[in-house]
């Protein structure tokens, strides 16, 4: 597989003093459609446990997978649900919602999850909101006689050159977005054609992976690294003797200049400035 660009993970806090590994670009939109990976991995409940308390987006999709431990989700939709290890959620904002994400008081044995964040298209940023979750469904997967495991959780995906395809729980992420877990054993391997995309990358959670470079030197990236990858290329992965796990990302870029202003992602500053406002008028509702 052909890397374009290597990124590697900051420590950042957000929400009531959380503490995530981040991957962002909101300028050059190197990820179009995607434009952030937010890791929580920590067994100190110190690290999370603040949550985070209700907050607005606007012009957004935000998808949460949990690995282990979990939140419960609040909305002024009048969605509360627990997400736990293995689930799924997404919301496409739209013009807005309000939402809480806090620490399940069961959930007594660390944290690790993610929220990814998608663009959406101009004119569907102020179409109503959209809410889905997995917490009753059943992820699909693929295994291979090499050690690899694919977990669809958005989007369509085959594996190693399978003709049977098979569908995340989630479907209609802006930028035609899919999201997939791939789980390696010792020098496990496996292989993905990813060419119907424009936009694809990896990010590595635990182990190691190698591939060789363009100018045919090996590499190696581990945990907390983002690879960029040119879609067209066949895309093979290869643990080291660790084994590995990694989020694949795909999507196809909306090409839309944007504006983002913390939970808020427009195309002006304009509507950047009316979303504050329509925010701060209670114009997005609030939780019951």
């Amino acid at each position: 597989m052909r890397v374009i660009q290597r990124f590697s993970a900051l420590a950042a806090m957000d929400g009531d003093g959380v503490n995530i590994s981040r991957v962002s670009d909101f300028e050059q939109l190197r990820f179009d459609p995607f434009l952030m990976i937010d890791e929580i991995k920590s067994n100190d409940e110190q690290d999370f446990i603040g949550g985070f308390p209700p907050h607005p987006h606007r012009g957004v999709e935000t998808f949460t997978y949990i690995r282990k431990g979990g939140f419960e989700h609040r909305d002024q939709m009048g969605n509360v649900k627990p997400i736990r290890a293995g689930d799924v959620q997404w919301m496409s904002t739209g013009r807005g919602v309000v939402h809480s994400e806090m620490p399940l008081a069961d959930a007594n044995d660390g944290l690790h999850g993610f929220q990814i964040w998608l663009n959406m298209p101009a004119k569907d940023k102020m179409r109503p909101p959209i809410y889905q979750d997995s917490t009753q469904c059943i992820k699909p997967q693929q295994s291979n006689e090499h050690g690899a495991t694919l977990t669809a959780l958005a989007g369509h995906w085959g594996f190693n050159h399978s003709l049977e395809f098979i569908d995340g729980p989630i479907q209609g992420l802006a930028g035609e977005g899919a999201i997939a877990e791939l789980t390696l054993n010792e020098h496990g391997y496996g292989t993905l054609n990813l060419e119907r995309y424009h936009t694809a990358f990896v990010y590595i959670y635990q182990g190691e992976i190698h591939y060789v470079d363009e100018q045919g030197l090996r590499e190696t990236s581990g945990e907390g690294q983002l690879l960029l990858l040119d879609a067209v290329e066949l895309c093979h992965f290869q643990a080291e003797a660790c084994g590995a796990g990694l989020l694949i990302f795909a999507g196809n870029p909306i090409n839309e200049l944007i504006v983002q202003m913390g939970p808020f992602v427009m195309n002006t500053q304009a509507e950047i400035d009316q979303a504050v406002r329509d925010y701060q008028q209670g114009l997005f509702g609030q939780i019951e």
